[in-house]
This record gives structure tokens, C-alpha cells and sequence, in this order.
């Protein structure tokens, strides 16, 4: 019997420690919003959890360490992805990079690097030939860049990640997608680590069935 009881509280805590938050601490509306519609995910069984950000943005260069913490021990059942948001055609650019780091395998090598050179370094990194010089330091052939920059492939990816901007219903960067079906941010949840524990949340909830 005991054992039985044991097995059941191990069941039912978690469940009810996400309820208590949800219901205290994290509230729709107030901390994270439910999109009106649904959108598709790249994360198959596992829920995604999306950052939407703009290399120029500073308060996303600021999330970045938050970030980063938050991958060392992220949720068993989450999937991190990055979308680059593209609000105005001179977003574009950077959403192109990106998606050309990606096409090249060199996002690692890329990302950080790149949002410390245009805010710690001040450097001016907003058009093609900038961004090619810089990856070029970083080891990428400037040919290559190109070549990636200008693919099909990137600039479909690009095109809907400015699609998915607007579905998304975000007004600025950075901001988080959870599986889809909820949207946070660090003024939403009133600061950086508390909106990963918005996240870690709204995981737990769309790992329990929703």
C-alpha cells in the first residue's frame, strides 16, 4: 500500500507543481499569451520552444547569457530553435546570414561572434558586403557566403521567417514561441530569468497533454 501511495505522489506532484504556478505565479494574459492560432513546429513529438531575435536588437544581445544558461540543463522533453525576426526589409539581411550560417554549418561558430561585434565592438554589420567580410574572418569563404546568401533555399527560409513574424503576433524582439501555441517575452514576464521559468511552465504543460 505504501508503495502504491509512493507511486501515486510521484505521478500527481509534478502536475501539481506546475498547477500551482500556473495558477499563483504564471497567468495567462499577464506572463505569456495564447496565440489565437495555433502554428505549426519543427520539434515532432518534443515541444519547441522558438526565440525570435534581431542580431541588431540590444536587448536580445542582453538575453543571450540567459540563453545560454538555460541550454546547459534545458527541459528533457524541449526543443531550442531560433527564428530570425524580420519586422522591416532591413531585418532581411540578417535573416539571410543567418540562414546562410545555417546552409554552411556555422551557426555556433557565427552567432555569438556576431552579436558581439555590432554591440560590444560597435562594429557596422547591416548589408551583404559587411556580413561577408565578417564571416570571412571567421573562416567562411567569401564566395561561399555568397553563394549561400543568395541560394533558394535561404531565401525561402528568410521570406518565411517574416511570414511567421506576423502570425506569430509579436510587436518586438526578443520574444518566445512555446510548441506553437503560447508567445512570452522578458517584459511580458517582467524580467529574463523569470520568463524561463514562464517557459519551463508552459513545457511542463504541453508535456503533460496540454
Amino acid at each position: 500500500m505504501k508503495l502504491r501511495h509512493c507511486w501515486l505522489l510521484a505521478v500527481l506532484l509534478p502536475c501539481l507543481a506546475f498547477a500551482g504556478s500556473s495558477a499563483g505565479s504564471f497567468k495567462e494574459g499577464v506572463d505569456y499569451d495564447v496565440l489565437a492560432k495555433p502554428q505549426p513546429t519543427e520539434s515532432g513529438d518534443k515541444v519547441e520552444v522558438l526565440e525570435l531575435f534581431w542580431y541588431g536588437c540590444p536587448h536580445c544581445y542582453d538575453l543571450e547569457p540567459t540563453i545560454e544558461h538555460w541550454l546547459e540543463n534545458p527541459p528533457e522533453n524541449a526543443v531550442y530553435r531560433r527564428m530570425p525576426a524580420v519586422f522591416r526589409p532591413e531585418w532581411m539581411v540578417h535573416a539571410r546570414a543567418y540562414y546562410a550560417a545555417e546552409a554552411l554549418g556555422v551557426v555556433d561558430k557565427i552567432h555569438r561572434p556576431l552579436f558581439d561585434a555590432i554591440h560590444a565592438e560597435k562594429r557596422r554589420l547591416f548589408d551583404e558586403k559587411s556580413l561577408t567580410d565578417f564571416f570571412a574572418e571567421h573562416g567562411v569563404k567569401p564566395e561561399d557566403f555568397t553563394k549561400a546568401y543568395h541560394s533558394f533555399a535561404v531565401q525561402t527560409k528568410a521570406q518565411r521567417a517574416k511570414v511567421m513574424t506576423r502570425r506569430y503576433g509579436i510587436s518586438g524582439v526578443p520574444a518566445m514561441i512555446v510548441n506553437g501555441k503560447y508567445r512570452t517575452s522578458v517584459h511580458k514576464a517582467r524580467g529574463p530569468e523569470r520568463m524561463m521559468e514562464v517557459i519551463d511552465a508552459l513545457v511542463a504543460k504541453e508535456s503533460a497533454g496540454g
